[in-house]
């Protein structure tokens, strides 16, 4: 059984060309095709998921909205914040969709946890939160046995968009991030958080 995880740092890049890429890297993909991990960066945009309300984009900032094929209500993606795209086939894992989720929190809950930030679930709330405040986003994509998309962590970004939105449809959800939770000179780039979730996740899922 192949559950290698193959790595892809993409860098910042444009989301929607960056969704339509993992939505032909699944759609072409066999059952010999390794599973992947893009990390990445995205410009500003909200997305809002296939169950969204538009009713949760609170007023018009001039941040573009992109509707998807994920699940889930409004988020938002901008600079330093962390992306990562899973695109794993859930059948060669032996992983349910809610194993999976369990195991991509506790993924961010462990990598939060070796910088002494004590985080948690919110039941009935997908992601992973510090006091009540989302640091994390979850959503997923299942096709023939496989998932794309995955999850964001607010490390070092301005979150004032959020003020625009029903964080994934929660009014009044606070947000928070890692700069604001570890002290200026213990605050780890984004390519060193990169590199620990990447332990977390092959951790995890393996």
């Amino acid at each position: 059984m192949n559950t290698r995880l193959a790595v892809r740092h993409l860098g910042m890049v444009d989301y929607q060309p960056t969704w339509r890429a993992m939505q032909q890297f699944t759609a072409q993909r066999s059952a010999a095709t390794p599973d992947e991990a893009w990390l990445c960066q995205h410009p500003p945009v909200f997305t809002l998921g296939l169950a969204g309300k538009p009713e949760h984009l609170l007023k018009d900032i001039g941040v573009p909205v992109v509707n998807i094929d994920r699940g889930g209500q409004i988020t938002y993606h901008g600079p330093g914040q962390l992306v990562a795209y899973l695109l794993l086939d859930l059948r060669r894992r032996n992983l349910s969709v809610r194993a999976l989720v369990t195991r991509i929190e506790q993924a961010l809950i462990d990598l939060l946890a070796g910088y002494g930030i004590p985080a948690q679930r919110l039941p009935g709330a997908p992601g992973v939160y510090v006091d009540g405040a989302k640091i994390a986003a979850l959503g997923l994509r299942i096709k023939n046995g496989c998932c794309f998309h995955g999850l964001s962590l607010n490390v070092a970004m301005d979150l004032s968009p959020y003020a625009a939105i029903n964080p994934c449809g929660y009014a009044g959800m606070p947000v928070t991030q890692l700069r604001e939770l570890c002290s200026a000179s213990a605050c780890p780039t984004l390519d060193q958080v990169g590199q620990r979730l990447l332990d977390q996740l092959r951790e995890h899922l393996s």
